[in-house]
């Protein structure tokens, strides 16, 4: 596809208020797009509005839970009546939970579906009709990079990435010729407050550190690049990427080595 000129053009962002959805609003922001950051704690948004404002870009803050699909209307709807128009979506808004499954009561597992698959969903459906209207958009999902395969300990979480993944994917198809474009983002480990949240999910289990770490702007460059150049996945890196294509292809194999670590973790291997 052409380069695409981001000056001027619009981004809503969810789940912005930390992580790799203010490090991607940061990033949008110098790159010229006049940026709506949406989240639940109003006081992060606002450093964040004043992070942008500082730096001499343009942005709104919006309180919102993408749980509830009317808080992501009226996301889309702020950030036209600001902007004049929307470009882009980041569903972005999403946590994590570590924990076996037959451990995780039905509540749990409702509720990160809720916010990881429902969130992104009521995202998508605010945004995409006016997109549709103009001829030009683009969407974008932060999945992961465990939403290729299933793993111990987050089996519910990959789970929700999974689905994340399988209806950027087929939205993209369906949704060609359109000039909406529709990409998913893969990230590895990401040094946020995610690990926070994992243990308040689970204060008994100490998390599980990651193999491969990253920084949020690692994560927020490669979404700006996709967004000036659209492609259908991206991944930060390409050593998980492999890694992952081969567990995908030799399941069995997969199996071993997850149960290797799985024993190394109860061992108190981490």
């Amino acid at each position: 596809m052409p380069r695409v000129s981001l000056h001027g053009l619009p981004i809503a962002i969810t789940g912005a208020s930390s992580g790799i959805g203010r490090a991607t609003a940061l990033a949008c922001a110098r790159a010229g797009m006049p940026v709506a950051i949406a989240a639940r704690r109003e006081d992060r948004l606002a450093e964040v509005v004043a992070e942008i404002d500082r730096g001499g870009g343009r942005a709104i803050a919006v309180r919102a839970n993408v749980d509830d699909p009317e808080d992501c209307r009226r996301l889309v709807e702020r950030t036209i009546d600001a902007f004049g128009s929307i470009y882009a979506a980041y569903a972005n808004a999403g946590y994590g939970l570590e924990k076996p499954i037959h451990e995780t009561t039905d509540a749990e597992a409702r509720a990160i579906f809720e916010t990881n698959f429902w969130g992104t969903l009521n995202t998508l459906r605010a945004a995409l009709p006016p997109m549709l209207t103009s001829g030009r958009g683009h969407l974008l999902v932060c999945s992961s990079c465990l939403a290729k395969m299933g793993t111990p300990l987050h089996g519910f979480y990959s789970a929700t990435k999974a689905a994340q993944d399988h209806v950027a994917r087929a939205m993209r198809i369906e949704l060609a010729g359109t000039g909406v474009f529709v990409s998913s983002v893969h990230p590895i480990g990401t040094r946020t407050e995610f690990t926070a949240r994992k243990s308040e999910m689970n204060p008994e289990r100490t998390p599980t550190r990651p193999p491969l770490m990253q920084d949020a702007t690692v994560v927020a460059d490669a979404t700006v690049r996709c967004l000036r150049r659209p492609r259908g996945e991206v991944w930060t890196s390409l050593p998980a990427r492999l890694l992952f294509a081969l567990g995908c292809a030799t399941p069995g194999l997969a199996d071993r080595a997850m149960t290797r670590w799985m024993r190394r973790v109860n061992e108190g291997g981490g």
